[in-house]
């Protein structure tokens, strides 16, 4: 399995496809799989050369269980660390949730490796429900189930509890922190974005505001989508992110 190394942190990653480089950061919780089960891979891989990246404490990634590693500068430094060990200049990024997130730290400290930037349930103002995670550290994974759905205000899927308890729960309750405030990058961010969430997405009012305060930036909403299954429609958001997409100069 390929890796890019960050202060001896190593970032596991995937590349299909060929074209114009797509990175794709899945959200919390998740791994860079999803990008396959939701149908994102097959239907993009043919016209990008697709970076799946496993977000450091996800995945076959790293797992460190200090909070300080999780801090927003090391999540974009991992992007790009895998930027740098492709030896790309520059990618298109689509982020959902907390790759969504990781996108605006992009925006933050490596605007210039974005030709585009690709934002889906995530917004840059201060965001209090991670105080959920404040007293959980992985060691109850009924207590981290409790604090996720306070978060996402939607239950997790029995089907999904699964998947989310095989994780390192230690690394998920470190790397889940109140988000600081980053809306004061909005008017500096010149490179094309797109934005999107799911009308039933307590984000949803959030989301619409940070585009229109973007420049430029374009912007669509899923009704009656949720956080949790906005991503899983590919079929409502690939004709808009491929458009948009198609839409960027080489």
């Amino acid at each position: 399995m390929p890796y890019a190394n960050n202060q001896n942190l190593n970032i596991h990653y995937e590349v299909v496809g060929d074209g114009p480089p797509l990175v794709l950061q899945h959200g919390f919780s998740s791994n860079l799989a999803r990008w396959h089960q939701c149908g994102y891979v097959d239907a993009l891989a043919p016209h990008y050369r697709l970076i799946l990246i496993d977000a450091r404490g996800h995945g076959a990634s790293d797992k460190p269980h200090h909070a300080a590693a999780y801090a927003l500068s090391n999540r974009a430094a991992d992007v790009v660390a895998v930027l740098d060990h492709l030896r790309l200049r520059q990618a298109h990024y689509f982020g959902y949730s907390m790759g969504g997130w990781i996108g605006f730290g992009m925006a933050q400290y490596a605007p210039e490796r974005l030709r585009s930037l690709t934002i889906g349930g995530a917004h840059p103002y201060p965001d209090q429900t991670w105080e959920a995670f404040k007293s959980v550290d992985g060691s109850d994974s009924q207590a981290f189930i409790h604090a996720l759905e306070t978060v996402t205000a939607e239950p997790v899927p029995a089907e999904a509890k699964t998947v989310l308890l095989a994780n390192d729960l230690r690394a998920l309750a470190a790397a889940a922190q109140v988000r600081p405030a980053l809306d004061h990058l909005l008017p500096q961010m010149k490179m094309p974005c797109l934005l999107f969430v799911g009308e039933a997405d307590v984000r949803h009012a959030a989301v619409q505001t940070c585009a229109r305060q973007i420049a430029h930036a374009k912007y669509f909403s899923l009704p009656g989508q949720t956080h949790g299954s906005a991503l899983m429609r590919s079929d409502l958001v690939l004709p808009h992110l491929t458009a948009f997409l198609a839409s960027q100069p080489d």
